[in-house]
């Protein structure tokens, strides 16, 4: 899954879409690709990719249907124009714009009852890590921002954790710190609902993916995918993630 974030542009996204399309091809049938672009590109990327198998995903969504709230975008707004996935929870959303566990879990309700994916977003600041404090801090993170849902609802969950200190800083966890933290949280997910849902739900790794360590990352046992930052800007470097797996 490429995150743009607040990158790119109409003709700067069609440039990158169109490197994508013309070498789709020498990515794996049973890889799953999504790309995040900003709001005012979702219809014209979802219109160009219609005829792929890449998924459009937003980046956010307000947890509201409809209202006063300047500036913010519905699941209905969403769904109007093909968007059926949605990025909950990421570290910027949490740190810049303060949005709590509360509210993300208002938001992840409000996705699902919409009948939409959530990919939810979770991880540790490097204070906590140092602290040893990493395993409840994603534990709490994920107690109160999605463990209120039901066992069905797990079939519309992806999860992405992100170790905050590695995101867009050149840092990575290694391959064993994101192997340790993966299958933490299937432990969680676990004893919370059932080993069937932790087995079957996939679990995404965040945090400086790039072609060069991609391949040793995805080799872990509970990693089953990645959220890729300033990587997926490039299409080379997308696709050479994506055919890492």
């Amino acid at each position: 899954a490429g995150n743009w974030k607040m990158n790119c542009d109409l003709a700067e996204m069609e440039e990158l879409l169109a490197g994508i399309k013309n070498n789709i091809g020498s990515v794996p049938n049973d890889v799953q690709l999504m790309v995040a672009p900003s709001f005012t590109n979702l219809h014209p990327a979802f219109e160009s990719l219609r005829e792929t198998n890449v998924k459009v995903v937003a980046q956010n969504m307000h947890q509201s249907e409809s209202g006063a709230f300047t500036g913010e975008v519905s699941p209905s707004m969403l769904k109007s124009i093909g968007i059926e996935t949605v990025i909950i929870g990421h570290s910027e959303r949490r740190s810049i714009f303060n949005e709590t566990d509360a509210v993300l879990a208002e938001k992840v309700s409000t996705a699902l009852k919409h009948g939409m994916t959530v990919v939810f977003c979770f991880g540790e600041e490097l204070k906590d890590r140092k602290a040893d404090q990493h395993f409840e801090v994603v534990k709490q993170q994920l107690k109160e921002g999605l463990f209120h849902i039901n066992d069905a609802d797990w079939d519309k969950i992806i999860l992405a954790y992100e170790p905050v200190w590695a995101i867009g800083t050149g840092e990575t966890a290694s391959p064993e710190q994101a192997q340790e933290m993966h299958a933490e949280i299937r432990k969680m997910i676990t004893e919370e609902f059932s080993k069937e849902i932790a087995d079957k739900v996939a679990i995404l790794y965040g945090g400086s993916v790039k072609p060069a360590n991609a391949q040793e990352i995805f080799a872990k046992e509970d990693v089953d995918g990645g959220l890729i930052g300033g990587a997926s800007l490039k299409a080379d470097d997308f696709l050479a993630i994506a055919k890492s797996y």
